[in-house]
């Protein structure tokens, strides 16, 4: 499959949820108008976990993680900048580490997603 990203990326992402911790993966938050899919979606496979709102995708093919449709931002995506030809991140742009295990709804835990926590 391939994909480009229209726009500038203006900061990189880490999450630390048990998803992304084990992918690996660093992230561009981008809107949906973005995300250009330009051959191969046909080959993506779905998953969702934990509420099941957010879309995690996976090539059919090789199992690379390319993008998820975000659960806090419904009209974003989650871009892994791997999977972007020639990405470099520009210097001085921001790299941030998401506490991604605040985020899960869980039995017990808080019921809907709120936004990240109060400083």
């Amino acid at each position: 499959m391939r994909f480009r990203v229209e726009g500038e990326i203006k900061e990189t992402i880490r999450c630390g949820c048990s998803l992304c911790r084990r992918k690996g993966a660093e992230m561009a938050t981008v809107h949906e108008s973005a995300l250009i899919i330009q051959a191969g979606e046909d080959n993506l496979s779905l998953y969702r976990w934990n509420t099941g709102v957010a879309r995690h995708y996976f090539c059919r093919t090789c199992g690379i993680y390319p993008f998820h449709k975000k659960r806090s931002m419904p009209d974003h995506y989650g871009v892994n900048v791997g999977c972007l030809d020639n990405f470099k991140a520009p210097a001085g742009t921001p790299y941030r580490w998401s506490e991604g295990t605040d985020m899960s709804v869980r039995p017990g835990g808080r019921a809907d997603w709120t936004g990240p926590p109060d400083d």
